[in-house]
């Protein structure tokens, strides 16, 4: 929800301080509507459809409560904010307990009172719009809103921003930060009506992506007997999100920025053009720039897909909000295995939120659902967690190195599994071919 489409309603019988919260407010993006007479706004109400009403509690027709009461009966969901000369504990009480949000004074002294007011109502609206659509059929499975960006506020902003455009966005992360997760959340904020389809072009053999990605037609090559459609076709109108897009080969970027300049590609064995309206997310946990500067990933490839990058932070740089994403899940796990939901005892939930959570969230998300398996009583008994091999000191000094971090990242996993690479793949929630790959290159033995 946009400001502008957020619609307020206002009512007072005096004409001058109507019209200053209504320049105030259109001043700040809202749209709005004033009214004299209370029964000209009730009127309006039906195909005004307001999100929030802001009225004087003292009008000659009828009290701003009374008013309250019959738009409320029109429509529920419409929060209220009252306006009271009357600045006592009282008034304001007696409008609250019969439904209103926020009370300001009269006169107004200061213009930030109001847009203060109006601006918490319009997030809380916001907050709750979202979390109804990612509950839609095609997102049941989404956590709220609030778990999704805990530590997050900022890039929850911009990603509001950016996300009714068409704009090419790259999301930058460790693995295990949630980025396939926050990309479909940019997907369903964009209103978009076509699908979201993502692929992990490191998943795929290298020989395999390319058809994966733009289809073929039957007889392009052995074993192509009938004709496919590839993962930008079947996006449509929608999202196609490419995870881990460095792992492209120098051949399949050439085709994939010409899809990003032109909007157009073609099948294997087809000379015939598809166009693409598709929006492109892409996400890699390694520093595209220096693959571009070691000469491992093209430059003009790198400025196509870089018009918004979104950094997620790993989960140790937002410990204070483990222990509601961790609450989180204990509540859907124990849910999904068909146990009691248990309490995990202070001192361990410190330890969780100590540790430095190399893979993540993917990590803690595995060691909440072992603990749910195994736990008796009414606690959970949660593994004891290596000490974490950098401390937070050490972290901050390597704070932007994605490839140091994932370096760690890797030997940890390793280090945890005793040297097995499939075991440790699942850890890091890649596949094992994208960590042998690592593994070469960063020299790990």
């Amino acid at each position: 929800m946009q400001r502008e489409n957020f619609r307020i309603l206002i009512v007072d019988d005096e004409k001058s301080f109507l019209l200053l919260l209504t320049k105030i407010l259109e001043d700040a993006g809202y749209t709005v509507k004033g009214f004299t007479d209370p029964e000209d706004a009730i009127k309006a109400v039906d195909s005004y459809s307001p999100n929030l009403a802001i009225t004087d509690l003292k009008m000659p027709k009828m009290s701003g409560i009374q008013l309250m009461e019959e738009i409320k009966n029109r429509n529920s969901d419409i929060d209220f904010i009252m306006v009271t000369a009357f600045a006592t504990v009282d008034t304001a009480v007696s409008a609250m307990k019969k439904g209103a949000s926020d009370y300001i004074t009269k006169p107004l002294k200061d213009p930030e009172q109001l847009r203060i007011a109006v601006s918490k109502i319009y997030e809380r609206q916001k907050l709750v719009e979202e979390n109804k659509l990612l509950k839609s059929e095609a997102f049941h499975d989404m956590p709220p809103m609030d778990i999704v960006f805990a530590g997050m506020d900022k890039i929850l902003k911009d990603i509001r921003d950016v996300a009714p455009t068409d704009a090419t966005i790259i999301l930058y992360g460790e693995t295990g930060t949630g980025k396939s997760l926050i990309a479909k959340v940019i997907h369903h904020m964009s209103g978009r009506t076509g699908p979201f389809v993502d692929i992990n072009c490191a998943a795929i053999p290298e020989n395999l992506l390319e058809s994966e990605l733009f289809g073929y037609e039957k007889g392009a090559f052995t074993g192509a007997l009938s004709q496919k459609k590839g993962k930008f076709e079947l996006a449509g109108d929608g999202t196609i999100f490419l995870d881990e897009v460095s792992e492209m080969s120098p051949a399949l970027q050439a085709k994939f920025l010409k899809v990003l300049q032109d909007k157009t590609f073609e099948r294997l064995g087809s000379l015939n053009t598809i166009k693409t309206n598709a929006r492109v997310i892409a996400a890699t946990n390694r520093d595209l720039k220096a693959l571009v500067e070691e000469k491992k990933f093209r430059e003009d490839l790198y400025y196509r897909l870089n018009v918004f990058p979104i950094n997620i932070p790993p989960l140790r740089e937002r410990k204070k909000r483990v222990p509601d994403i961790t609450n989180y899940l204990v509540r859907v796990i124990s849910a999904r295995l068909g146990k009691e939901a248990k309490t995990i005892p202070a001192d361990e939930m410190e330890k969780l939120a100590d540790y430095a959570w190399p893979g993540n969230i993917r990590e803690l998300e595995n060691v909440i659902e072992r603990s749910v398996i195994i736990s008796r009583g009414n606690q959970l008994i949660l593994p004891d967690l290596e000490p974490a091999r950098v401390d937070m000191q050490e972290t901050k000094k390597i704070k932007g190195d994605l490839k140091t971090v994932e370096k760690i990242a890797i030997e940890n996993a390793l280090s945890k599994t005793n040297g097995n690479r499939k075991k440790a793949a699942e850890i890091l929630g890649i596949s094992l071919r994208a960590l042998q790959y690592k593994i070469k290159e960063y020299g790990i033995n």
